[in-house]
């Protein structure tokens, strides 16, 4: 594993550790977002290790990891599917305004142990090297 994926690993992994801190406080939409993070650094790992750029947007995070999880993994959609996921609680957490605007305590629980599946998922593929 190259040294920048390695470090993107290690940014996650900070980042489901802050989540988990910040979980314990009850500060359920703070949490969410700090899981996204987590998972969004652990995809940023895969991209630079398998095309040597990081993506500059949110959606371009998403998009690539997508495509590349799908290729090296074609039977699970799961990390997708939760990157995509965690991004939509921490919206709400960032901009949401309203009634509808929460992240519920469960939803930050759900999100922090995603987040916690996801990088260990990236880790051990990259371990794995290319497929």
């Amino acid at each position: 594993m190259t040294p920048e994926a390695e470090a993107y690993l290690a940014k996650a992994r900070e980042d489901l550790e802050d989540a988990r801190e910040i979980l314990r406080i009850h500060l359920a939409k703070v949490a969410a977002r700090s899981a996204y993070y987590a998972a969004f650094h652990a995809a940023e790992a895969l991209i630079i290790e398998r095309t040597g750029r990081v993506a500059k947007t949110h959606s371009g995070v998403r998009a690539a990891f997508a495509r590349l999880w799908l290729n090296a993994s074609q039977a699970d959609r799961s990390a997708p599917t939760f990157l995509a996921h965690a991004y939509r609680l921490k919206e709400i957490g960032d901009y949401g305004v309203g009634q509808g605007a929460l992240v519920t305590d469960d939803e930050a629980h759900e999100a922090v142990e995603g987040a916690a599946k996801f990088i260990a998922s990236v880790s051990a593929l990259l371990t794995r090297g290319p497929p």
